[in-house]
Order: C-alpha cells, then structure tokens, then sequence
C-alpha cells in the first residue's frame, strides 16, 4: 500500500522548537498527513517519516537559471499569440512584446515565460514554423537588453532549440514531456532545466468531462513518473520544477481539491509552481466573466498558495501581485520591504 505525505505547512511566529523547514523555504511543518488510496488518512510527527521522504522534505531547494527558492519568485506570462484566453493579440506585435517584458521585469518578474502556441481549452496546434517565427526573435530582444532569466512555453524540440539558441534558460512543457519524445533529451543533452506540468487530454479535448480516481494522487503520480524519466536521462532532480496543472483537464473541484493539497507536491523534491492566474475556475467564484478582470481572485489563490510553499507563481498581473506578495511577507513573515 502507498503512502503519501504532504505536510502541514505553517508560518505563524510561534515555531515550535524542533520544528523542520519546508524545502528551505519560508514555511515550517512538525505534522504530517499521510496519504492512502485504500485507507483514511492519518497525521503524524514529521520526525516519524522515513528518512528519505523527511529529507525531500527538509531539503533546500538548489537554484535553477541563477534563481534562489528562499523566497516565493514571480514568472512574467508573455503570450506572443493571436488566441490566449486571457490576453490573445495583446503582445503579438514583437515590439509590444518586448515592452511589456521590460514593464514585467521592472514590477518584479523573476523570469519571463514566452509561448506562442494557446493552449487554452479548444485550442489547435500551431505550426512548428510559425511558432518559432513568434518566439525566438522575441526571446533574442529580450536577451539583448536584460539578463533575466527566460523560460519557453512549448511541447516541441525544435521550438526549444531555437528558443535556447535565442536566449531561453528553461522549457516549460504543458504536455509533460510527452506530445514531442525529442524534447526530453534535448533538454538532458543541454542540460536546460526545465518545469513538467500535468495535462489530462490534449487543449481541443482536455476540459471534456475529466474524471480522476482520486485527483490529487493521480497527478502527483504523473509528475512522479515524468521526474523519473527525466532523471534516467540525466538530468538532476535539482533542475526539475512540477507543476499541478490547474485547468488543464480539471473540473472547478478538482482545481479546488489540488490546491487545497499543493504541499503534497514537496515530496517530489522539485521546485513547486502554481499556475491559477486569470483561470476560469477564478471568474467562476469570484464573479468574473472576463479573463482580464481576474486579478485580485488570482492574487487570493497565488498567495495561499505560498502559504503552502510554492516555490514559484506563473502570473499575469506581475506588479498587482509582487505588491500583494510583498504585504503577505511583511504581515506573516514579519520580512522588511521597506
């Protein structure tokens, strides 16, 4: 019978003497829920884990693309696409793209993501050709006027080879690795870290009646097994950011019941990353129809998920949400921003 643990994140003062940091990070834990698919759940002291889940744990998370993970960091979202659910056609002109990258790194963006393929629900493919005509030349202007860190949003090898040759620092696969084999190793052969993210179904299909047997479990399953495999290529489990997936073949419930478990996802030992921003699960709750009115119910969901130590938040509204982020810190961490 497996077991799963996610531990009980907290960030109160009071921290109890003996008390374990999170992956190095801001938060500590002392419980932990251990996780069954055939039976109830139970709590137990951290210092009860077996000693390699205790370490996954506790471990500090190693920087990747010259980013540290003691502190919660922002990636800029940069759609160069026509079609974005959010934002389509707002930054398919390259000028305006590379502007508003520089607005983004001035309001606080760590790292700027770059996609030129929509992958929202009912998206189609986009030509290999044209996807690489919208990103690498965007990347390559970036590059040239800051060195902040890029990451390319695609599930295609030769995207990603032009994109790293352009200037990206890391691929970010929605498919997890697994609509284009190649992609996998020329990340290992590059060694290019890289964030695998879980999809149920392909954009045209995804939100098409998704059912899990238990959908928290199911996708730290995957993850698993993608971080397995990347690993067997070669590349260090330091280099691997996970990431849930929400919205990406998930009803409002089971985004609801992920987030409420995002603490399970340390156990992988990977750099964790939350991607809510402006998803309708977000409008649907908070009562707003348009994608671009969703920033505060974005702000909500990104900040309890730093709650529970996600490492890193894949957002739109980058100055809204370095300013809410910078408030949580000093409220709850008691951190000097001034």
């Amino acid at each position: 019978m497996s077991a799963y643990y996610r531990p009980v994140p907290r960030t109160d003062h009071a921290r109890p003497t003996g008390a374990l940091t999170l992956a190095g990070g801001w938060c500590w834990f002392d419980t932990v829920e251990i996780l069954h698919r055939d039976a109830p759940s139970r709590l137990v002291a951290a210092t009860d884990l077996p000693r390699d889940a205790l370490e996954r744990l506790t471990t500090p998370r190693a920087p990747i693309a010259g980013m540290t993970f003691d502190t919660p960091r922002l990636m800029g979202i940069l759609n160069v696409t026509p079609d974005s659910f959010s934002d389509g056609g707002e930054h398919f002109d390259p000028a305006v793209a590379l502007a508003h990258s520089k607005a983004m790194i001035a309001q606080g963006a760590d790292i700027i993501d770059v996609g030129g393929e929509s992958t929202r629900p009912g998206a189609t493919d986009v030509a290999m050709d044209e996807e690489i005509r919208r990103t690498a030349p965007v990347i390559a202007a970036i590059r040239a006027q800051t060195g902040t860190p890029i990451s390319i949003d695609t599930r295609k090898a030769p995207v990603a080879r032009a994109a790293h040759e352009a200037g990206a620092n890391l691929v970010n696969d929605v498919a997890g690795f697994t609509f284009d084999p190649d992609l996998a190793p020329l990340c290992a052969e590059r060694a290019l870290p890289v964030c695998v993210m879980h999809a149920q179904g392909t954009p045209d299909l995804m939100q098409v009646d998704p059912r899990y047997d238990n959908v928290a479990l199911d996708v730290y399953d995957y993850l698993q097994s993608r971080v397995d495999m990347l690993t067997a290529l070669g590349m260090p489990r330091a280099a691997i950011i996970v990431d849930p997936g929400i919205g990406f073949g998930k009803t409002l419930e089971h985004n609801l019941i992920l987030l409420q478990n995002l603490a399970l996802f340390h156990s992988l030992g990977c750099v964790v990353l939350l991607g809510a921003s402006r998803k309708r699960f977000i409008g649907t709750i908070g009562g707003a129809p348009e994608a671009r009115h969703r920033a505060p119910g974005s702000i909500a969901v990104a900040l309890a998920g730093v709650a529970q130590g996600v490492q890193m938040l894949r957002i739109h509204d980058v100055g809204e949400t370095a300013e809410a982020l910078r408030l949580w810190q000093a409220a709850t961490l008691g951190t000097d921003h001034t």
